[in-house]
């Protein structure tokens, strides 16, 4: 029997774009699934009369607390964190399944993906590049009896952080090279991303870029210091 993947899907506001992401969700080939939404303080309350869809509510706490509490609610052997702006391929589950079943040495598996219309690559797993930038995306499928959890005091960089703290544990990732879904450009969240040229002088001292410098620099190196890595 195919084992149970828990999709949970955290939320807040922008219903029509979660009932996009939901409806890809319920297309996957890969059927043994459930799907656990976790409302974070939508206002109005998100809905859905969608069969064999678990909905629950919470106050606005942020998506690392949606996530975990959503963990909490789910059963599968294997958990995967589904964003509500995130419109995989239909065959996405099958293939991060089979990926992980053939990769027993592997907590989880991620891909590529698309940013908008933004190609997003990962790369092959290496523990020492890992320390230095994130190269795995929120959207991978972990083994449930290795997941950590969210640190729901951080602002940023959540799923750097649980990668790392996986890592630390001698928990490691193997990567399908394929697009496998995509991230719709919203803005105010992944869209806060600027293209790497910005980061360097003079680029990076523009007023209009200057601040997201800044945030993306200090939240570096909250990270950089909880894991004593050696940069920071």
């Amino acid at each position: 029997m195919q084992p149970l993947v828990s999709i949970i899907i955290p939320v807040f506001n922008r219903p029509e774009i979660f009932e996009r992401s939901l409806a890809s969700a319920l297309s996957q080939t890969y059927k043994n699934t459930e799907i656990i939404v976790v409302d974070d303080g939508s206002n109005p309350a998100i809905s859905t009369n969608k069969p064999g869809v678990q909905l629950f509510r919470q106050d606005n706490k942020g998506a690392p607390s949606a996530r975990n509490f959503g963990f909490f609610k789910s059963k599968g052997e294997f958990v995967i964190f589904w964003d509500a702006d995130t419109i995989a391929e239909s065959d996405a589950l099958e293939k991060m399944v089979l990926t992980l079943h053939n990769s027993p040495s592997a907590s989880y598996v991620y891909s590529d993906f698309y940013f908008g219309n933004k190609k997003m690559p990962a790369r092959e797993f290496d523990a020492d590049a890992l320390k230095k930038n994130n190269f795995v995306t929120i959207t991978t499928l972990i083994r449930r009896a290795d997941f950590s959890g969210f640190d729901e005091s951080l602002k940023r960089f959540q799923d750097w952080d649980l990668w790392l703290t996986m890592l630390e544990k001698n928990k490691t990732g193997v990567y399908v090279p394929e697009y496998l879904f995509k991230v719709i450009d919203l803005k105010g969240t992944i869209s806060s991303w600027l293209p790497s040229f910005c980061y360097q002088a003079p680029w990076k001292w523009l007023p209009l870029i200057r601040s997201k410098v800044k945030k993306y620099e200090d939240s570096k190196k909250i990270i950089g210091r909880k894991h004593n890595l050696v940069k920071w």
